[in-house]
Formats: structure tokens, sequence, C-alpha cells
């Protein structure tokens, strides 16, 4: 049974904190090679999403606050479920819930992504749709996406 629980970055706790950069770590840095800066200051601004399953941090999604990543829009970044469980729909679990989530934090309002490429059609699936053209970020091909109300 998965617990799921949204925090401000004050409100984790130290070893919840470690388990999401480590998760995070793991995924963006060492699965998809990929050198950048996680830590970027966003995280303190922003809620941090998290199932845990017996301690285990399972699934994960940053949940950011309208004026950090996009003036008009809050957004979700960072969505990662760990290679433990993947392919067992838990990704779109961790969406569905991480959309709701942003609904009781600020409404029912549009909300904004950065999305890699290759996940088009599972972000598509939520209703959200590709505005602008294709670009690098991190070297990785990324397109920033809407879901509107």
């Amino acid at each position: 049974m998965i617990d799921w629980s949204c925090k401000s970055f004050d409100e984790l706790k130290t070893k919840e904190l470690y388990k999401i950069l480590q998760l995070r770590n793991e995924v963006f840095v060492v699965e998809q090679n990929c050198a950048y800066q996680d830590c970027d200051d966003k995280d303190l601004k922003c809620y941090h999403f998290l199932g845990c399953e017996n301690e285990n941090l399972l699934a994960y999604t940053r949940l950011v606050p309208p004026g950090i990543s996009y003036d008009d829009a809050p957004s979700i970044g960072r969505v990662v479920t760990s290679p433990s469980v993947r392919n067992q729909g838990l990704g779109k679990v961790l969406m569905t819930k991480s959309i709701e989530q942003i609904q009781i934090l600020f409404g029912d309002v549009p909300i904004t992504i950065s999305a890699q490429l290759y996940l088009k059609k599972f972000y598509e699936s939520f209703s959200f749709r590709q505005v602008g053209e294709e670009y690098l970020e991190d070297a990785i091909p990324h397109i920033k996406m809407i879901r509107k109300i």
C-alpha cells in the first residue's frame, strides 16, 4: 500500500529529502547519463509529492507554484518512479495524484510542464498539449506542454 504525502520543503524530514535526491540522481543523472545541476534552488519554494511504501520512496514529483518556472501557471516537474516498480502503472497513478494535488494547492488552473519529448504521449493522456517547438534542456529533447482547465 502506497502512502502519498505532499510537503513543503521545510516540512520534509532529513531522510525524506535524502531519498528524494537519491532517486532523482539515480534516474536523471545516472540512468539518463545527464550531468546537470539538480539542486536548483526551486526545491526550497516547491511542494514535494511523495509515494512511499515501508519507508521506500517509489514515486515523486516536484509541484512548482506559479511564478517560479512559469509566470502564470503552476508546474509539475522531476516526475520520477523508482526503477524497481517500473511498468506497473505507478507513473500514471503518480501523475493523476499530482494533478489532483496541484488543484488542491492552487485551484483548478492550467498546468504547464517541460516534458521530455519521448514522454509526449504519456502526458497527452492527461490532457497536456504541446505548445511551441522542441528544445534541448540538459542535452535532452524537451517540449513545453499545457493542461488547460
